[in-house]
């Protein structure tokens, strides 16, 4: 075709060093992202006295950030694929710089909450960040830069843990969004240097009625499974809100489906591949969060119970960030995998590998390099998983819905950890032990929690078994010719 020499052209720029800086600066975005939600996590027990609110007014503060990422993700995505990826990939940094300024500013409730939204609406960098690599790098890089893509949630996570920590003990709590706020505008400038804008557009117009429909339908589900315990399962309020999320959600689908372009093209979300990667992504989700829901709370908690460690927040930060420096060591192997034997491979490898740190960690509990070893394991197999996602999903649809459809698989995942959250939290409230007139978490509690963690990863590989078997090489760049027709739409 007469395109051939462009793409050859073009072949040969993302072969250059360029490509290297393009992957790096990505993943750095992705890792400042990471970072900003996991450096509140050592104050949220200080948080009612920092603000001057009680406990569950201050836990505003971390929800607000979990609706405003549900919501933003796939309206970025989709704004992605018709305005451009980068774009919107600097948007996002910019309302994560705006944010962080402002939780850094607060010393008050309202301000917080605002500030802790602004942040949540940057969650869609890392599936942005996916598509653009799918556009701008070669098929043989594409499987080991999305890898590492999504490894960086994990790294971000695990690293800023112990960095927060520290920052926490020996300056003020501000001092933690000021540096969220410094890393934003690092990533940003990064970006708008070596980051090109993709070609690869669809045009057309916004789906405004769809974007609203979706944002109340998950704000209601998602709202009542993250307070529902606080609430009451019961309650009117927790019912009414699950109730409200089915029948917009259901309103929504119709109308998405009747729409010529939708915020989600649901049809596409139906293929075997993606459907049953979303669904896997919903499992992996839940397991992945179960761990950092019970190895900081066995690490804490006071000796006199017999399984605590008695450790500080320090500690658990340490015990932690091997795990990311894992998922950053499996994401190279992961692409070997992929590659040679298909994503679908890789993803029940995973699978077992995380099932298995779970059946590890009902057993071993009792030392710290029990707790580290289980959250490398775990990490490992998270890092296998976490690669193989993105290329079957970009395996499966059009180089104009690249950002759209990740920013989904991303949303399904977070999906999977509120609802983790929710059901490990209900479990660890009712098997309790009572230590000096307080109650607290009971080790068979703990352990329940790791098996359902276990039979949530055996799960997602089942899921994974359904998928079709293909090699890789299907989510490379797209075809001249679509480049073409998305050249004309811009």
């Amino acid at each position: 075709m007469s395109d051939a020499p462009v793409r050859s052209a073009e072949a040969g720029r993302a072969a250059s060093p360029r490509a290297n800086a393009v992957v790096a600066v990505l993943a750095l975005a992705g890792i400042t992202v990471s970072l900003m939600q996991t450096l509140v996590i050592p104050i949220v027990p200080e948080l009612p006295v920092y603000l001057h609110a009680s406990a569950s007014n201050a836990a505003w503060a971390v929800t607000a950030t979990l609706l405003a990422a549900a919501v933003a993700t796939p309206v970025a995505g989709r704004l992605g694929d018709m305005f451009g990826k980068r774009r919107l990939l600097l948007v996002s940094l910019v309302l994560l710089v705006a944010g962080s300024v402002v939780c850094a500013l607060s010393d008050t409730l309202v301000p917080m909450i605002v500030g802790r939204a602004l942040q949540g609406l940057a969650a869609a960098v890392v599936p942005l960040g996916i598509s653009i690599m799918r556009d701008e790098l070669p098929p043989e890089r594409l499987a080991g830069s999305t890898a590492l893509m999504s490894a960086s949630l994990g790294v971000g996570g695990a690293l800023g843990l112990p960095a927060a920590a520290f920052i926490a003990d020996h300056f003020d709590w501000h001092v933690l969004f000021w540096t969220s706020a410094v890393l934003g505008v690092v990533a940003f400038a990064l970006v708008l240097t070596l980051v090109p804008e993709s070609r690869v557009r669809t045009g057309g117009r916004f789906d405004l009625v769809g974007s609203l429909g979706m944002a109340v339908g998950l704000v209601s589900l998602l709202l009542a499974v993250s307070k529902g315990a606080d609430w009451g399962w019961g309650s009117g309020t927790t019912l009414g809100l699950f109730a409200l999320a089915v029948v917009v959600l259901l309103a929504w689908g119709l109308f998405e489906l009747r729409t010529a372009q939708p915020l989600v093209d649901l049809r596409t979300t139906v293929r075997r591949q993606v459907l049953f990667t979303n669904l896997a992504s919903i499992a992996f989700g839940f397991s992945m969060f179960a761990m950092s829901l019970v190895l900081p709370q066995l690490l804490q908690l006071p000796t006199q119970t017999g399984y605590g460690l008695g450790r500080s927040m320090m500690t658990v930060g340490l015990v932690m960030a091997p795990q990311g420096l894992v998922m950053m060591a499996m994401a190279p192997v992961s692409a070997l995998i992929t590659k040679s034997r298909g994503p679908k491979i890789t993803l029940m490898i995973g699978a077992v590998i995380v099932a298995a740190g779970y059946g590890l960690n009902i057993v071993l509990m009792s030392e710290v390099w029990h707790l580290v070893l289980v959250s490398c394991v775990i990490g490992a197999g998270v890092g296998f998983a976490y690669g193989a996602m993105p290329a079957l999903i970009m395996g499966a649809v059009p180089a104009s819905e690249t950002a759209a459809a990740n920013s989904l698989n991303t949303l399904m995942r977070s999906i999977g950890t509120s609802v983790a959250s929710a059901v490990a939290g209900v479990i660890l409230a009712q098997m309790t032990v009572d230590l000096g007139g307080h109650a607290l978490p009971s080790e068979n509690g703990f352990k329940v929690v790791m098996a359902i963690g276990a039979g949530a990863a055996v799960l997602a590989f089942v899921l994974a078994s359904f998928l079709p078997r293909h090699r890789p090489a299907d989510v490379g760049p797209a075809p001249a010719a679509m480049e073409a027709s998305t050249e004309a739409v811009a």
